[in-house]
């Protein structure tokens, strides 16, 4: 039980740790952005080359925060049947979709994706554009993404498995969920659409 309370801890604190990067490389991208629009628009220059890595920071924001956005409880869900069940049938149907959906799915995208990784990475394949980047290294986030996004499904099926077995608390109620801007209770949707009427 201990070895598995730990691994979990050091899946969390793996994602905790990207989405601190990924804080810094949202800095990055946007200063990128500003930088390539104001030479465009100013010196009339372009560079493909950096217009192509604004594009693979975007890539890796987007693709490594998946796990990091799981962690938090703050990817998209609907809670139209899960805001009227109690703990235990929130983390079952968590359970459910974890193991039916979440885990298939990114186990096709990994085998998938890492045949693309390894061909542009033998062939050094470059990207179709004058001054554009080599392409392995975009190819390589979508892998690397959905391997995190596992791994945190992983640690989350754990953490919904020990509350039912009584030997570790409610993750989804710790996560403070219900106070996030993006988690919306269908309960809350629906008495605040009376309220309007």
């Amino acid at each position: 039980m201990t070895a598995l309370k730990t691994m979990v801890g050091g899946i969390d604190h793996l994602n905790r740790c990207i989405g601190f990067i990924i804080k810094w490389l949202l800095l990055a991208t946007t200063i990128l952005s500003a930088s390539n629009a104001i030479t465009r628009k100013a010196f009339d220059l372009s560079s493909n080359g950096m217009l192509e890595a604004q594009w693979y920071l975007y890539a890796a924001v987007f693709l490594l925060g998946g796990g990091y956005a799981f962690l938090h409880n703050s990817h998209v869900r609907i809670d139209f049947v899960s805001t009227r069940l109690g703990a235990r049938g929130r983390n079952l149907i968590d359970i459910a979709g974890i193991v039916v959906v979440l885990i298939p799915f990114c186990l096709f995208v990994i085998t998938l994706s890492w045949g693309f990784f390894t061909a542009a990475w033998h062939s050094g394949e470059m990207s179709g554009n004058a001054g554009g980047l080599v392409r392995w290294p975009a190819y390589l986030l979508i892998p690397a993404g959905f391997s995190l996004l596992l791994l945190q499904g992983l640690a989350e099926l754990v953490k919904r498995l020990l509350f039912l077995t009584g030997k570790g608390p409610d993750s989804i109620a710790e996560e403070g969920s219900q106070d996030t801007p993006i988690h919306v209770p269908a309960q809350a949707l629906s008495t605040s659409q009376e309220g309007s009427r």
